[in-house]
């Protein structure tokens, strides 16, 4: 009886690796350290594993699919930046795969990874930091087409469709300034995992500066965090003599759950604390009372990074590595109001 063929899998295994990484040696990809491709190398040879002919021949051809990885599944602003990913690939006639890496930063390399070795032509992608990123100095050496979304590089030049972070956040600081705000707030995701959150900060310190208004201590936080850990962060700082009248949290979802958790201590918004996000998601505009946020149009910016990348793709051209700004609107909601003693009649910002 003949023996079966080995497949790539038992490769793998006995390698120490992943199917991803045997797939990236046997294709000649220059992201494995040499002494992992040796190994794989060897282990092809020991085993007798041959690739499918048919699998092969496949690599001569275009496989008219682009990679797109996001921080968060859970994250509606993600979703809809990718629906218009998706709109504009459908389109053109392309495919689009899907990773996530949950905010963590040694995932990244590994969903490219995933990603390269299902032969997609280039990626649409948001990473932690992409001035400080192993995973985008890679795509750089490999030479794979992306466009960053969300993302604001500031000090390596890298392709990036975004809104200006600090200045939408201190147009925003601006606003609760001039409704007699000035013991505000920043609680924020974690600087370590997004750029966005940090820039976003910036932008509350220069307009609190400016005001002439000293900057609270700002609340950093997890963004899988629940809305129980959220009630413990601010359970202190709620209570001190210098009780902020008003928390900006760097993003919707997390202002959504800082919402919840205020209820819990037993405070109402926006009567005794204002609150505002960020991003535009259309859950807020559902909530009661409304949020209020500043509208990053997400959809808008998937489909712009999209047609940015394709248009690369297609022509088969570089991509200038630049960041194109869009529009950002302040959507007006029922969670901020004037600060609690500077007028009784509650109102809302326009």
């Amino acid at each position: 009886m003949a023996s079966r063929r080995a497949t790539i899998g038992q490769v793998a295994e006995a390698a120490g690796c992943s199917t991803a990484t045997v797939s990236r040696v046997i294709n000649g990809g220059a992201m494995i350290r040499p002494e992992l491709r040796s190994t794989v190398e060897e282990t092809i040879r020991r085993l007798g594993y041959r690739p499918s002919a048919v699998g092969r021949s496949l690599k001569t051809r275009r496989s008219r699919s682009i990679g797109c990885i996001i921080p968060s599944l859970t994250n509606p602003v993600f979703a809809s930046s990718i629906s218009g990913v998706e709109m504009v690939a459908r389109k053109h006639g392309w495919t689009v795969l899907l990773s996530a890496t949950d905010y963590q930063r040694d995932r990244e390399t590994d969903a490219i990874e995933s990603l390269l070795s299902r032969d997609i032509e280039g990626l649409i992608l948001t990473v932690t930091n992409p001035d400080d990123s192993p995973a985008l100095d890679l795509l750089d050496r490999e030479k794979v087409p992306y466009v960053l979304v969300y993302n604001e590089p500031l000090v390596k030049p890298r392709p990036a469709v975004t809104v200006d972070n600090a200045s939408s956040t201190r147009q925003l600081t601006e606003k609760l300034v001039t409704l007699g705000h000035r013991r505000i707030c920043y609680v924020a995701g974690r600087f370590s995992s997004s750029d966005r959150s940090r820039r976003r900060y910036e932008g509350y310190l220069a307009a609190m500066a400016a005001a002439g208004a000293e900057a609270m201590p700002v609340i950093e936080v997890d963004y899988l965090a629940t809305t129980e850990d959220h009630r413990r962060d601010l359970a202190d700082r709620l209570v001190s003599a210098g009780k902020p009248t008003a928390l900006m949290c760097s993003n919707d979802l997390l202002a959504i759950s800082i919402i919840a958790a205020l209820r819990q201590l037993g405070y109402r918004v926006p009567k005794d604390v204002s609150v505002t996000g960020f991003d535009g998601i259309a859950l807020g505009g559902m909530l009661s009372p409304a949020l209020t946020t500043i509208d990053q149009q997400p959809t808008k910016l998937g489909l712009q990074a999209t047609q940015w990348l394709l248009s690369g793709l297609e022509q088969d051209a570089d991509i200038d590595r630049e960041i194109q700004f869009i529009d950002f609107e302040f959507r007006p909601g029922a969670t901020l109001a004037s600060a609690p003693g500077r007028s009784r009649k509650v109102r809302r910002a326009s």
